[in-house]
């Protein structure tokens, strides 16, 4: 029987075979005769995996300098009085995996596991230890690569396969250091292809870029898989775990992992310039949806990349895209529209937004000239666009709905945010009836700011696009009722510069009040 047929029949057929015996006293021997040479052949394959990729499989043990705290303990009864100390700085540890990817001693992990480590140890499943130091990062990719002095003898690489072939039902088995625990193996299935993961900037989520091509899979990750390796029936890597979707921090069922074929991009340039250069548009949009389609007077099949923004100065706007100016009402959202619509990149159809990301991503590189196929105002054209690197601190690729920001005139907040929907609340577990102006972005060094206002901290789909949740919801200023957004507008604008005003909160379900001292708004947004 096929390897791979054995283990799925295996895997989905293992409960009924285990209560049939229980249930069923008169099973024949036949039929326990083939669950037991099933089962065993399934026992030989994930044996064989193990042995196979398990000697690749590190663990990655590092030390960072986490900062400096005082020794002072005011206020604190009981406390023994001792000698303040202005500056101890203490050091945190940290655990992840990675794995082997050449006999040179390149280890591949994820970039978080190694970020700010002023000490980093690689153990291997034999128990070798030895120290190591970062020859590249990419936290756009979430990846980076270390580097060991160890005999090429002691190194076993891994096999990568090609994410591109991977299909959602295909056996996914992860191997890494769950919670230090080295050596383990979990198995399940591809459960989704395509997903997007933003990067994660500090502590927020509200990220400028995201990895796209994610591999979702529902085989156990838990803290400490992060740089381990997911791969399939033969062996072979098809991605990189690096993030679980899980309300309690543990393993829920949903992993996600970076696809193998961009770590096969980027983890050679990591080796060879320590840095990799991410082939940049320079454009913010959203995927078109029927809505926004009939808004904009197209047909309402009608599917690409709505052009938000085109950043100034950079691959898009040389090649004179153009960004939407209009607002429209869709699904209870103010949603810019207008632009030009992306509808194919050298030839390939683009339906939404991850398509664009994805085939950057994957088939294009920095200095490359690549063809794109617009509709502007309905009419179809061809533009050449040559893709720059992107930016470090700036990437401005975000599949998601911009957002609305307060008009000129009257004081100013200093946020970005939007109406509350009946689809937000559902998001966010709220009552369907709840109203007001949920935060999605607080701009630095301004009222709000200052007064600790928190902008979304995720990000969710709501009708296709992708929308930021999870912030303050404004629902009254000086007690006045906050219902969306067109209420704060006009509120702000009646207010003046340096007024003070109170702000009734709704923070993580919990009504509170602020004290904001408004602003005078800048010539320039932010």
């Amino acid at each position: 029987m096929n390897k791979r047929l054995v283990v799925l029949v295996v895997l989905l057929l293992l409960p009924v075979l285990v209560l049939s015996t229980f249930r069923a006293p008169g099973l024949s021997l036949n039929s326990a005769s083939a669950a037991g040479t099933v089962l065993d052949a399934v026992e030989e394959t994930l044996g064989q995996i193990y042995e196979q990729v398990n000697p690749s499989v590190v663990n990655i043990q590092v030390v960072q300098t986490a900062g400096a705290l005082s020794q002072d303990h005011p206020e604190v009864p009981g406390f023994p009085d001792i000698p303040s100390t202005p500056e101890m700085p203490f050091q945190a540890q940290g655990q992840g995996s990675g794995f082997v990817w050449d006999e040179e001693g390149h280890i591949v992990t994820n970039n978080h596991v190694v970020a700010g480590a002023d000490r980093i140890t690689v153990v291997f499943y034999d128990g070798l230890s030895a120290s190591a130091e970062v020859v590249g990062t990419d936290p756009n990719s979430d990846l980076a690569v270390v580097k060991v002095d160890v005999p090429a003898g002691r190194l076993q690489p891994v096999e990568v396969a090609d994410s591109t072939q991977v299909r959602v039902g295909q056996l996914a088995v992860a191997i890494g250091n769950p919670f230090g625990l080295d050596g383990t193996m979990t198995v399940g299935f591809v459960s989704a292809l395509g997903r997007s993961l933003p990067v994660q900037s500090g502590a927020m989520l509200q990220a400028s870029y995201t990895i796209p091509d994610i591999v979702q899979t529902d085989a156990p990750i838990n803290p400490g898989n992060s740089g381990g390796v997911l791969v399939d029936d033969e062996g072979r890597v098809i991605g990189v775990p690096t993030a679980i979707e899980s309300p309690v921090g543990a393993n829920a069922g949903i992993g996600f992992a970076v696809p193998s074929t961009i770590v096969q991009k980027v983890v050679p340039a990591l080796i060879r310039d320590g840095s990799y250069e991410h082939p940049w548009l320079g454009i913010s949009g959203t995927s078109l949806t029927s809505n926004l389609a009939e808004a904009m007077a197209l047909d309402a099949d009608e599917r690409g990349v709505l052009v938000i923004d085109v950043v100034e100065g950079g691959p898009a706007s040389q090649a004179s895209l153009q960004g939407s100016q209009e607002e429209v009402d869709v699904d209870g959202l103010s949603t810019r529209a207008g632009g030009d619509v992306i509808v194919a990149i050298d030839g390939q159809p683009i339906d939404e937004f991850e398509d664009l990301v994805t085939h950057l991503a994957r088939y294009t590189s920095v200095g490359q000239t690549v063809e794109l196929t617009i509709l502007r105002e309905g009419r179809e054209e061809a533009v050449e666009v040559t893709l720059a690197a992107r930016p470090e601190e700036e990437a401005q690729v975000v599949p998601q709905v911009v957002p609305d920001t307060v008009p000129t005139g009257g004081a100013w907040l200093g946020i970005q945010g939007q109406t509350v929907t009946l689809a937000i609340a559902e998001a966010m577990e709220l009552p369907n009836d709840q109203q007001g102006v949920l935060v999605q972005e607080v701009i630095g060094d301004t009222p709000a700011d200052e007064a600790g206002l928190l902008g979304s901290n995720q990000i969710v789909d709501i009708n296709g696009q992708q929308v930021a949740v999870g912030g303050d919801i404004i629902v009254a200023l000086d007690g006045q009722p906050i219902d969306g957004f067109e209420d704060l507008r006009a509120e702000l604008a009646q207010a003046e510069p340096g007024q003070r005003v109170e702000l009734g909160l709704l923070r993580e379900g919990t009504e509170t009040a602020v004290s904001v001292t408004l602003g005078e708004r800048p010539t320039i947004m932010p």
